[in-house]
């Protein structure tokens, strides 16, 4: 059985709490993070929380020598160190193709000198590379469409067409043997993550998770990222007595899932065999409208500020994506438990607990707006 186990990226937000939870069921939990300062601010130390509970290296995932030294002797690993963050990753593409796809080799050749040890690899991958996702046409059946066209977008045609014959389509579940189309560079990173650990635990016969999150949330999540989830941006603004700005008309819908259910997926994926060598969707199945959940964000804040509709959109975003879940429940017994209004309220009052809270979202935008990624109708 698998006892000790190294998780990349172990100090951020899932990664915080998988390691508590492994550690309360009896895993000996090392954690390497480079406590980034985007995610964690300057100046950053392991969390308190964190402290007694796991063997700590503030190291960095392209340091061959950090990570010779957190590979050795651990039994499985959780790689869940990226750079994430669709908006951010079109103009620092170096950035997240060192991180994301050079870290990711470093970590494979770590794991191949040890690989008689090495009991599972589980690797986090996005929902962002089904872009658009799984569609059904009335008429052509299950389709998947293709980037929105900037001439349909400036014209504020949000809705998709089928490529085929040219009808409205509808969302619907994706599953995990939906079309790959891929709309950023970060979901590029994603897309090749998994292709290369794919490839080289069939060579060298390590078994390998891939899990698919969906939009995960919760506490913890870094509120001064202004590149990560949009709750935790929202909430960012609402604290400092700004409405939520949404983008195109906030039809636009995601699957999101708490945190507490990702982890619970994970463990899944790290304990169970039937996960071996398999990809899995990691969400609640449930679509929500960006909107709808801005406006239980601000119902559950107790915010005054109504979200805003600003006329614009963001080059490489989808318009829909949820999850099909049938294949981790099957194959695994995952049972999401936590619902989107419990959830959230379970965030909003971790959120309200925070002391000052940095916004930097109306700087993001202006670094996007600069760049033209994010257009004004």
């Amino acid at each position: 059985m698998v006892r000790t186990v190294l998780i990349t990226g172990g100090a951020g937000f899932i990664g915080s709490h998988l390691s508590e939870s492994l550690f309360d069921l009896g895993y000996k939990v090392r954690v390497i993070d480079n406590l980034s300062a985007q995610v964690h601010g300057t100046d950053a130390n392991l969390p308190r929380y964190l402290r007694r509970k796991v063997d700590f290296i503030h190291g960095d995932i392209l340091n061959k020598g950090s990570l010779r030294e957190a590979a050795h002797g651990v039994d499985a690993v959780i790689h869940l160190a990226a750079e994430t963050g669709v908006g951010q990753s079109m103009y620092q593409i170096g950035r997240y193709v060192d991180t994301n796809l050079r870290g990711s080799a470093v970590l494979l050749e770590s794991l191949i000198k040890n690989r008689k040890k090495i009991g599972k690899i589980v690797v986090a991958s996005s929902r962002a590379v089904y872009g658009e996702g799984k569609y059904l046409c009335r008429n052509c059946g299950v389709t998947y469409p293709t980037q929105r066209s900037e001439v349909e977008l400036a014209k504020k045609r949000w809705q998709l067409y089928c490529p085929k014959c040219g009808l409205s389509i509808e969302p619907v579940p994706t599953d995990e043997e939906a079309v790959l189309s891929a709309t950023s560079i970060y979901a590029i990173t994603k897309q090749s993550q998994e292709q290369m650990f794919s490839v080289v635990s069939r060579a060298y016969g390590i078994p390998t998770v891939i899990l698919r999150y969906f939009n995960v949330y919760g506490p913890r999540q870094s509120l001064g990222n202004p590149y990560t989830g949009i709750l935790s941006i929202f909430s960012s603004r609402i604290l400092n007595g700004k409405p939520p700005l949404i983008y195109e008309d906030g039809l636009e819908s995601r699957d999101f899932v708490h945190v507490n259910d990702a982890v619970k997926a994970t463990i899944l994926a790290l304990e169970k065999d039937g996960a071996n060598d398999e990809v899995f969707n990691v969400g609640s199945g449930v679509r929500v409208t960006v909107s709808e959940i801005a406006n239980l964000l601000v119902r559950k804040l107790g915010g005054s500020l109504e979200p805003l509709l600003v006329n614009k959109y963001r080059v490489g975003d989808i318009r829909h994506c949820f999850a099909d879940i049938g294949k981790i429940r099957s194959r695994l017994g995952y049972e999401p438990s936590i619902s989107i209004e419990d959830g959230i309220s379970n965030f909003a009052r971790w959120v309200k607990r925070q002391k000052k809270v940095l916004d930097l979202s109306d700087e993001a935008s202006g670094e996007l707006s600069r760049r033209k990624l994010l257009r004004q109708i």
